[in-house]
């Protein structure tokens, strides 16, 4: 008897610990959101999803700035920035 008790005790602890770790394996990815600091018109911007499909679509209207956000100049970032609040999400 006891040692049903020992090994059901056993079984339900190993559960217990498991669980935490399957839950979290099976987690959905959250996109990651990094706040962009705008100086001309001091305000922030989350750069997600979103803010990429609207800078690809910037650099479809201004092909001279074939790089990346991160890479572009201060100068081409400003440029964006003045776009993208002539432009805002219409989602």
């Amino acid at each position: 008897m006891l040692r049903k008790r020992l090994f059901l005790s056993s079984v339900f602890l190993t559960a217990a610990m498991i669980a935490p770790m399957a839950i979290s394996a099976n987690a959905a990815p959250q996109s990651v959101s990094v706040r962009v600091y705008d100086r001309n018109h001091k305000d922030y911007h989350n750069w997600d999803d979103r803010e990429d499909r609207s800078y690809t679509l910037f650099r479809g209207e201004h092909p001279k700035y074939g790089v990346t956000y991160r890479k572009a100049k201060h100068k081409q970032q400003r440029e964006y920035w003045a776009w993208r609040h002539e432009h805002p999400d219409h989602d």
